[in-house]
């Protein structure tokens, strides 16, 4: 009987070394992990509409610029100024997210996301993104070829995951500053302010002209993913004439009161 427990003790003893040598190899693989992973996830959450481009360094330490691509072959264009680094805790391994993300020349702070798999928390921040690099989401927006300035902000942004449904709660707002287009002679045809107040699987939405003289209003929601939104565009007295190419682009014309205005419909 002696024996035998000997023979199971040391039996023990070797099992338990061989799962920490299995164990510590995992770990290893897993800190060793490179970078592109990330680039894989990116790609596979946004569906092939975003990816990275020139990364280094680790899936928990690196950094890459992020852009778009036509086809898989082709070279990233970068959609954000600056690379962009990350730092990811170990913690996720635990389920629990302790992420930062830094890129000075678009990111007005860095932005950290914490919490677990099931919630988690963005820290408010602002990214501001050249609107001429938008055209490489194409149509309509390589037609329309804009320029100016985006400046997307949040703030109190908590996301909630129930087995595949995403819910969200917050605030975003998308400042779009001296907006001008190649279709049109008019510089700046203006400034404007999209507000989304999330709650949910859903989101209200409301847009105002700051400046123009090319006038935007209009509200709608985001519901489950899909955007509906109905407004107008109108050009101030005295540029109608310059505006009428660019307006038409954007929707029917139709009568609001005495006045004629562009409809802006998506539903």
């Amino acid at each position: 009987m002696a024996g035998f427990n000997m023979l199971l003790e040391g039996f023990s003893r070797k099992l338990l070394w061989i799962g920490t040598a299995i164990l510590s190899l995992i770990l290893t693989i897993l800190f060793l992990l490179p970078a592109s992973w990330m680039g894989v996830l990116i790609e596979r959450q946004t569906h092939g509409r975003l990816c990275l481009g020139d990364v280094q360094g680790s899936f928990w330490s690196g950094s890459a610029f992020v852009g778009v691509a036509a086809t898989a072959n082709d070279p990233v264009t970068p959609l954000f100024p600056g690379r962009f680094s990350w730092e990811i805790s170990p913690l996720i391994l635990l389920t629990q997210i302790d992420l930062e993300l830094q890129n000075s020349e678009s990111l007005s702070a860095p932005l950290k996301v914490s919490g677990n798999f099931s919630e988690w928390h963005v820290s408010p921040a602002s990214i501001v993104l050249p609107t001429e690099r938008l055209e490489g989401l194409g149509a309509p927006l390589n037609t329309i070829g804009p320029s100016g300035n985006l400046h997307l902000s949040w703030n109190n942004l908590q996301f909630t995951r129930e087995g595949t449904l995403l819910s969200a709660q917050g605030q975003l707002q998308l400042d779009l500053a001296e907006m001008a287009s190649r279709l049109s002679p008019v510089r700046p045809l203006g400034s404007y302010k999209m507000s989304f107040d999330l709650h949910g699987t859903s989101a209200d939405v409301n847009l105002i002209t700051q400046t123009g003289p090319m006038m935007l209003s209009g509200t709608g929601a985001l519901n489950s993913g899909r955007f509906q939104f109905s407004g107008k565009a109108w050009a101030q007295e005295g540029q109608e004439t310059k505006l009428a190419n660019l307006l038409n682009l954007l929707g029917q014309r139709r009568k609001d009161g005495d006045k004629d205005v562009i409809a802006l419909e998506f539903k």
